[in-house]
């Protein structure tokens, strides 16, 4: 029911060591600078072709590759004092005599890479390598250099919605380190060289090509645009550095696609062009701004292009919107397709979430959409993009996924004809009885499906009893009369699905495409 975001198998938390996350460590021997000498490293490796050896490259590249780790304490539940705990005994015996179990705290690490990226100590690496995992809080975050030296860091800086985090270590002498190149020059089939600490094994360096630039994995958000390489990269190598052939730094290692947890070939690192500015940021402790709309998004799919009648995959879908955002307040509605941001192309590549969080808050931008058919333009006063942690609260309201009608038989109260016939579904107009068991207002109009064809398309995307539809192709839905002319009227215009708004028990209303059959 819920617009897919994800991609299978790639994993976010990704590149972190651990047991089912494995600790990491990094030494390498015999290494004397890092320090970013270009004309020295050009006469390493040719221009053109491929390089006889990386060797020579990672001697000058990875003494400034360091391990990260990091101690938290992470609170979990004390079951010791109850031998009852979980059984159906557990709370006989008022908790083992003890008053209940309390809130324990327990000891643990992750592990991950950096890079050095000054003389004087400040370190790149991904936000999710220092980040406590759940209630956990981070205590000390210690640095370890390829020869072994171990030195505490202090944390300057992070910033979770592009998982970039900035460290700071001191020590007697400058530090070997590297820089930022220029990844908006990056090429599919250019050469590169991952450096990083996978799996507990120390320093390891792999070498690949650029697999695809600006790679858009289908998580969404502000930065889903990513360099894919098929260099190898596992859990560990997170926050560790993408190198080019002048040795410099052109992504920061991040994900992997993987249906086994191991590298299959598929990397993405941030692009040195996203990761560069937000660095400085963080080490000036400059806040990072990004423009927000307050709109809920869904890619351009063959159905969605169907049901609304448009070219495939042609801007972005509008699921919904916040009643009191900037997307509301310059008139946009769910159903609508945005297809450019202040006249540039919303792709696949380039992404209304990008556009928007790279405009300045306060800026007025014009939106151009398509609404029923209709190209039309509005303009938008981008606001202040709220905190990752506000974000996952705004479209995200309480659920309850008990079915208002178990129990019955929906035979007994399916609607025969046309919408069972083309969609799967029976249907019954709401009543206030039933809205009331819905727990939504007793004036709503709509029908509620009481019977759901497992083999249908809307089976096949998760419709199931008790969801309301609100509207069908465009149209107000208050008896299943309503969905039917709503349906013959789609199949008179040709098309071959139809837009349904559906609101599933408990959340919020979302436009889903049915297939009609």
């Amino acid at each position: 029911m819920k617009a897919v975001k994800y991609v299978y198998g790639l994993s976010t938390a990704l590149l972190l060591g651990g047991a089912t996350l494995s600790l990491a460590t990094g030494y390498t021997a015999g290494a004397q600078v890092a320090q970013n000498d270009t004309a020295k490293i050009a006469q390493v490796v040719p221009r053109s072709g491929a390089p006889t050896s990386f060797a020579d490259l990672t001697e000058q590249l990875a003494p400034a590759v360091v391990n990260i780790s990091t101690r938290q304490r992470i609170e979990v539940a004390d079951n010791s004092a109850n031998p009852f705990a979980g059984t159906p005994f557990e709370n006989f015996f008022g908790g083992g005599g003890s008053g209940g179990s309390q809130p324990q705290t327990r000891e643990a690490q992750s592990l991950g890479s950096g890079f050095i990226i000054s003389a004087d100590g400040y370190v790149v690496t991904n936000n999710h390598v220092i980040t406590a995992e759940g209630k956990g809080q981070v205590e000390s975050i210690t640095v370890t250099m390829p020869d072994g030296t171990e030195y505490p860091a202090k944390l300057i800086g992070k910033d979770a919605a592009s998982d970039l985090a900035v460290l700071k270590i001191s020590g007697p002498k400058a530090f070997p380190f590297v820089t930022f190149g220029d990844s908006s020059h990056a090429r599919v089939g250019d050469w590169v060289v991952a450096i990083g600490n996978p799996f507990g094994l120390g320093g390891t360096v792999t070498a690949g090509i650029i697999s695809a630039v600006l790679r858009n994995t289908g998580t969404g958000g502000a930065y889903d645009r990513y360099l894919q390489t098929d260099a190898s990269i596992n859990r560990g190598n997170s926050g560790g550095p993408m190198f080019d052939m002048k040795g410099q730094v052109i992504g920061i290692n991040n994900a992997i696609f993987s249906p086994t947890g191991g590298s299959v070939g598929i990397g993405f690192a941030i692009p040195a062009e996203t990761a560069a500015p937000i660095v400085q940021k963080l080490i000036k402790g400059e806040k990072i701004q990004r423009g927000y709309l307050g709109v809920r998004i869904q890619p351009i799919n063959d159905d969605l292009a169907d049901a609304l009648g448009i070219d495939r995959r042609k801007g972005e879908f509008i699921q919904g919107v916040e009643p009191t955002g900037a997307a509301a307040k310059a008139g946009l509605k769910a159903g609508d397709v945005v297809v450019r941001v202040n006249g540039k192309e919303v792709t696949k590549d380039q992404t209304l979430s990008f556009l928007v969080a790279n405009t300045a808050p306060g800026t007025r931008i014009p939106l151009d959409i398509i609404r029923d058919g209709k190209a039309m333009t509005v303009t938008a006063t981008v606001t202040q993009r709220p905190s990752e942690e506000e974000l996952q609260q705004t479209f995200n309201p309480d659920s309850d996924s008990a079915d208002p009608f178990a129990g019955k038989d929906p035979q007994q109260q399916q609607q025969k004809g046309t919408v069972e016939q083309t969609l799967g579904l029976s249907v019954i107009e709401v009543t206030p009885q039933i809205a009331r068991r819905l727990g939504v207002q007793e004036s709503l109009k709509g029908v509620v499906v009481v019977g759901v064809d497992p083999n249908s398309d809307a089976g096949q995307k998760g419709f199931a009893r008790g969801f309301l539809i609100l509207s069908a192709g465009g149209r107000d839905v208050a008896t299943p009369a309503d969905l039917d002319a709503a349906i013959k009227a789609a199949k008179a215009e040709g098309r071959s699905a139809i837009l349904l708004k559906v609101q599933p028990r408990g959340q919020p209303a979302t436009l889903v495409p049915v297939r009609m059959r």
